[in-house]
């Protein structure tokens, strides 16, 4: 696996695998890898000849100062991580000036409204840095496709929409939550929990199970009490929000409608953790 350090040995790299024609699949991260990270790779490895991975803790789309402080780094951790699955040829960490060469900004995106829902309501200009980093991560690996977790769904459909509207020539894929035994999805944030409280903490997924068992025969406004009703029962647990939002536009409804699909999303603060999770209702 080739270790890419700044982004002339990048472009140097990508030169060579274009000129042999290799067909490029990516997936960017921030570090603190895990098994949902390489079950990105997994996918990319069944379509790809070439697998590209990215390390960079990108600081435009962090609101808080802390929290871009306090985000778990060790970068020798991770790049092992990738040498030893097998499932990547080479790893880009960029350092902050390939990535902004002039300032640590972001651009100002339309995302057609997706970006105002859910997360963007306490998060402002998050998804704008978002887009940033990752339209310039596209335009200097150059990838054919690029995979991203459901778990981060208004992530994943914030970047599809970049992607149409910025005309790149990269295909998009959404790839399953992956989740530990007891069903809590893998999550960087998880490495600050104690074991014991990951274990407590299964009881979001089986919250989304049963909310998946009610939907459609119990009302939205009743399913959300008994949400509600779970938590309040959750010793160092608070639950943020959660709420049932239509795939497509993230706007949240009161209301099934039979021609439309549904997702339900929820965010838990575990110990000063925040944990965020959802489910496709069947």
């Amino acid at each position: 696996m080739e270790v890419l350090k700044n982004r002339k040995v990048l472009q140097d790299f990508i030169e060579r695998q274009k000129e042999m024609g290799k067909r490029i699949g990516f997936a960017p991260t921030m570090g603190a890898l895990h098994n949902g990270h390489l079950s990105l790779y997994e996918e990319a490895r069944k379509e790809n000849d070439l697998v590209i991975s990215s390390i960079f803790v990108n600081p435009t789309q962090f609101n808080n100062p802390e929290d871009l402080e306090k985000y778990p780094r060790d970068i020798n951790r991770d790049i092992l991580i990738l040498q030893n699955s097998g499932l990547v040829d080479a790893v880009y960490i960029p350092e902050v000036a390939d990535i902004y060469p002039e300032k640590a900004e972001s651009q100002q995106y339309d995302f057609d409204g997706l970006e105002n829902e859910m997360e963007g309501k306490s998060r402002p200009g998050h998804f704008d840095g978002v887009g940033t980093v990752v339209e310039e991560l596209f335009r200097q690996i150059q990838p054919d496709n690029a995979y991203f977790g459901e778990k981060d769904f208004q992530q994943l459909a914030i970047i599809k929409k970049m992607v149409e509207k910025k005309h790149l020539p990269v295909k998009i894929t959404g790839v399953s939550i992956y989740r530990a035994e007891n069903g809590l999805a893998l999550s960087s944030r998880n490495q600050r929990l104690h074991e014991d409280r990951k274990e407590a903490s299964k009881v979001i997924y089986e919250t989304l199970k049963k909310v998946n068992d009610w939907f459609r025969t119990v009302t939205i406004p009743e399913i959300k009490e008994r949400v509600a009703d779970i938590f309040d029962d959750q010793p160092g647990m608070k639950l943020e929000y959660f709420l049932i939002a239509d795939e497509n536009t993230l706007q949240e409804t009161d209301f099934f409608y039979k021609d439309r699909s549904f997702r339900a999303f929820i965010v838990v603060v575990v110990d000063g953790v925040r944990l965020i999770d959802n489910m496709h209702l069947d």
